[in-house]
Parts: C-alpha cells; sequence; structure tokens
C-alpha cells in the first residue's frame, strides 16, 4: 500500500542547479543533518526543522552514517515518514566512511563496507535508495580501481543515482576519472559527479583554486558545507563570545579548536574582517552579513548547493533571505567584499604548478 503524501512539493523560487555534470537539479540551499538533526536535536524539532525547509523549497537533505554514530539517518528516516513526503519529491544524500563499528572492515572504501555500509544507511532512512552517496573522505589503503567498481555497483543495483567525493585533493579524485588513463573510463565506469567541500570567505584555497582544473575539464561540482565558517560569519561573535552561544554551551572538540582560534591574532583578523563585512552588508546591502556569506557562496559557478545546518526552524527561514541578496551582489559590490578579505587565491599558469607574478617558489 503506497504512503498517503501528506505535503506536497512547491519550489517557492528555490533556484536549482546541476549537480556538477550530471542531470541532477538540486536545490541552491540545502539541510545538512551535520552536529544537528539526530545530534543536538532530537525527536520532533528533527520533523519541524525539516518540516520548515520542505515547505520553503528546500527539498535536499544531506546527512552521512557517522553523523552521531547513525542516528541521524534514523532521525530523518523518522520525519521524512511521519511528514509523509513523496520520495520523488526528495534529495537525499549520505556518505560513507567512518563506519558505526570498530571491525577491520566497519570503516574505510573498500567494497565490503561501500556495499554493507550503503545498505545499513538505507535501512536506517527507511528508503530504497538516496541520490547521491558521497566517498566521505579518500580511502589511499583501498586501490581506486575498488573504489569505483563498488560505488558502481551500487549504482546498478539502485541503491544510489550517483556518487561523489568529499572532502578529496585534486590529484586523488582526477585518479577516479581523468581522460584516457583513469580508473572510470578505462573500465567503462560512471566517474563522481560532485564534491563535498568546506568553502567560505576565510578557506577558499581548495574550492577555488586547487580544484579549479577539475571544473573546467569535468564540470565537477559542489556541495559546499560550512559557509558560515562555523558560525563566525554570522557576526554573533564580533564582540567576543556570547553567554548561550554555541560556542558558549557545545562540548566538541571542533568547537574547543574554534574558541582558541577566536583569540587568536588570526582570529581577530578575521574577526575584523566580518566587522567591516557587517557594516557593508546593513549600509549598502540592507541585510545581515549571514545572508551576504551565503550569497557570496552562490556567485561561484560551480557551487551547485549550498548546505546549510540548523538547530530550529528559525535559522531556516532567516538564511532562505540570502536568496534576495544574489541579485545584488554586482561587480562593484565583490570588488569591495575582496578588498575587504584579502582571501581570494593568487591564480596559477596554464601547468597549475606556479604563481603568475614571474617568480619561482623558493626551495
Amino acid at each position: 500500500m503506497a504512503q498517503e503524501v501528506k505535503l506536497e512539493y512547491d519550489a517557492k523560487g528555490m533556484p536549482f542547479r546541476r549537480l556538477g555534470s550530471s542531470g541532477l537539479r538540486v536545490p541552491l540551499l540545502s539541510l545538512g543533518a551535520w552536529i544537528t538533526l539526530g545530534g543536538s536535536v532530537k525527536g520532533d524539532p528533527v520533523t519541524d526543522i525539516i518540516r520548515v525547509a520542505f515547505e520553503n523549497g528546500i527539498n535536499m537533505i544531506d546527512t552521512a552514517e557517522a553523523y552521531a554514530k547513525g542516528e541521524s539517518e534514523l532521525a530523518i528516516g523518522r520525519s521524512l515518514k511521519a511528514l509523509g513526503l513523496r520520495r520523488t519529491d526528495l534529495i537525499i544524500t549520505t556518505k560513507l566512511f567512518w563506519g558505526l563499528r570498530s571491525g577491520p572492515n566497519d570503516g574505510g572504501l573498500s567494497r565490503k563496507h561501500i556495499i554493507e555500509g550503503t545498505k545499513e544507511a538505507l535501512e536506517r532512512l527507511q528508503v530504497e535508495y538516496v541520490d547521491v552517496l558521497f566517498a566521505h573522505r579518500p580511502d589511499p589503503t583501498v586501490p581506486m580501481e575498488e573504489v569505483v567498481r563498488a560505488f558502481n555497483w551500487v549504482i546498478e543495483k539502485g541503491w544510489a543515482f550517483y556518487w561523489g567525493t568529499s572532502e578529496w585533493s585534486a590529484q586523488e579524485i582526477e585518479e577516479a576519472f581523468p581522460p584516457s588513463i583513469d580508473v572510470a573510463s578505462k573500465l567503462k565506469l560512471i566517474p563522481p559527479v560532485a564534491e563535498q567541500c568546506k568553502h567560505h570567505m576565510f578557506h577558499r584555497e581548495r574550492p577555488e583554486k586547487e580544484y579549479e582544473p577539475l571544473y573546467r575539464k569535468y564540470d565537477y561540482g559542489t556541495t559546499v558545507f560550512s559557509g558560515l565558517a562555523q558560525g563566525l560569519l554570522t557576526g554573533k561573535y564580533n564582540d567576543g563570545i556570547p553567554e548561550g552561544s554555541r560556542y558558549d554551551t557545545e562540548k566538541h572538540q571542533m568547537y574547543d579548536a574554534l574558541r582558541a582560534r577566536l583569540t587568536s591574532p588570526e582570529g581577530q583578523s578575521e574577526i575584523k574582517k566580518i566587522r567591516e563585512l557587517t557594516a557593508l552588508a546593513e549600509k549598502e546591502l540592507g541585510c545581515k552579513v549571514s545572508h551576504l556569506a551565503l550569497a557570496w557562496l552562490a556567485t561561484k559557478p560551480h557551487t551547485s548547493t549550498i548546505i546549510l545546518g540548523a538547530s530550529k526552524p528559525e535559522q531556516i527561514l532567516d538564511n532562505l533571505k540570502a536568496l534576495d541578496v544574489i541579485p545584488k551582489l554586482t561587480p562593484a559590490i565583490l570588488e569591495k567584499i575582496e578588498g575587504i578579505l584579502g582571501t581570494k587565491p593568487k591564480p596559477v599558469n596554464q601547468f597549475g604548478r606556479f604563481p603568475l607574478d614571474g617568480h619561482l617558489p623558493k626551495l
């Protein structure tokens, strides 16, 4: 008996972009589960966040087997069932690498873990397939041929439609499918279509420079996470760590590192720039600095989707306002932003090795 569809999908003006070279259209803003859904947020609030996102055009949800040790996929599966969302209206992605057990074959990218991990992820999500299955990290202990073959087997079984990489180097991605000598084309297999990478105003070298040859050669896409630099680009830490904020309350090693960085010279330099960006956003664009930061990411041509984290529905609604800022980012405004940031990677020559300043790097 078919599940009753309780909510019909309405894009509500959400822009859609192709996921890299694939034919899959993904929303410019998507919902991520890391730390929040099934982790710091449990039960009915998870369902509320997914419902508000879906009702406002966000029909893509990204998770991973490792998020909250499998609880994220379980929470999302329960919420999707409770909401009665039509599967074809949804884009669901998950990631494999860190398994839930400590056995020698319960993690990594062996054929065994890719296949068994996918089956277990589908069971937790209560779905027959995911739209994209990501390799959460590269695995240098496994031959690339085995990795590519295993993801292709999962696709051929109908358990996933596409596969991608996450936090792989350009060299590792290239090994999966360069022309003529690559694993995928040699074996007539399906190459990855997109990378899930960190990208924000202070982290640009890899997504804007290292991956540039991949964009040109393969039309590789990116599903961007940490677009607000773990909350720094919301501006809430411009004057220190507010009581009750995530940096103040979260007990996680990531936040320990972020708290330490906030008081470092590098962190203070970033805060100074965020204050300047805040002034630009408020005075010239009539928005928050967080809206500006997300809209700026959307101007990057190979940004397929920007993954949003949310611990409450109100955060989803607020981040959606970034869509109204994108048309306001004229070349003149973008130039002002670069003037404040000073983080734009130097271009490389045609061989992709040295900066275009006429000087070779020092040995």
